[in-house]
């Protein structure tokens, strides 16, 4: 995951701050660790905010971004996103980032829950189905995509009757992000948070919480403390992006799965994921190509920058759950 960055400027140095800020081994974890223990929430939270910052540093160094480009993240994506908008340090995106991670994961321990992405049927019977049965809809990707959460029981259900038409996919997680379930963990961070200190957005930040560009430093961790126990809604996010008229966006690492659903979601927008430095060719590419067509005279060609540390969002065809 870190290693082709880890050769970026200033890559050593950073993760050695982060490292001992969250008492976390980032480099080994990023290169080393096997599956079983990078998908652990407590290490994957901050190993994921940590690589995005890396990406958007070298990002900085390779394209002049103008200041009216705006940033989103998915899930914890959003903690990078704010630090790319000047809300707070990286330094402090990566320990909000650690202390989510850790009490997210200890609140799974009360109660067995999960997650499941449901893809396709008619929005409204889905979410319908998932009242019924006492599910959550913790992610409301757009293009299709809903992910349900809540008690074991339920989720099976879920799958043995599904909504007409939609196709059931079980995600590998530790529980039932972005509900009730995460009562916790909301109040760990709440109380971490009282010590960042935070300034008003310096470029369009918007909220998973309804897609809105929020303007204020002190709203936004809010917003980010409150949206653990709440549905996460990529969909509005995409609309907001859709009428400031986007043209183009580049989705920051681990990259893929916001990129998929903004070529779906989004007609006529053209989404590059950073997946690697050697993906910058394509980048730059996409950049021009924004430049040119604004010089033709035409105004809403634009790019915004995605973060996607989502963990629970099904890319393509597949479910990722990194």
């Amino acid at each position: 995951m870190l290693a082709p960055w880890l050769e970026t400027e200033g890559a050593g140095e950073r993760l050695a701050e982060w490292s001992e800020a969250t008492g976390l081994d980032l480099v080994r974890l990023g290169t080393e660790a096997d599956a079983d223990e990078i998908k652990d929430t407590s290490v994957t939270q901050p190993l994921v905010v940590a690589l995005t910052l890396l990406a958007a540093e070298e990002l900085r160094r390779q394209v002049d971004l103008p200041a009216d480009t705006p940033v989103a993240g998915h899930s914890v994506g959003e903690l990078a996103a704010a630090a790319l908008a000047g809300v707070f340090s990286p330094l402090d995106a990566v320990r909000l980032a650690a202390v989510r991670g850790r009490e997210m994961a200890a609140a799974c321990a009360f109660e067995e829950t999960g997650m499941t992405a449901v893809l396709g049927g008619d929005s409204e019977e889905v979410l319908a189905r998932l009242d019924e049965l006492g599910l959550d809809a913790a992610n409301r990707n757009g293009a299709g995509q809903i992910v349900a959460a809540g008690p074991i029981a339920a989720l099976a259900e879920l799958d043995a009757n599904p909504p007409a038409e939609a196709r059931i996919r079980p995600l590998s997680v530790a529980g039932a992000f972005h509900t009730r379930f995460m009562a916790t963990a909301e109040e760990a961070l709440r109380k971490h948070a009282e010590s960042v200190s935070v300034s008003d957005p310096v470029r369009p930040l918007l909220s998973n919480l309804d897609g809105a560009v929020v303007t204020s430093g002190a709203e936004v961790l809010r917003r980010l403390v409150a949206q653990v126990t709440l549905p996460v809604r990529w969909d509005v996010c995409m609309t907001t992006l859709a009428d400031r008229g986007i043209t183009g966006a580049i989705e920051l690492p681990p990259a893929g799965a916001l990129a998929g659903l903004v070529k779906r979601g989004m007609t006529g927008v053209t989404a590059v994921p950073l997946k690697t430095p050697a993906s910058f060719g394509k980048v730059l590419t996409l950049v021009a190509a924004q430049d040119g067509a604004a010089t033709d005279g035409n105004p809403g060609s634009a790019e915004s920058v995605t973060s996607d540390a989502a963990r629970t969002t099904p890319a393509d065809t597949s479910e990722t759950t990194r």
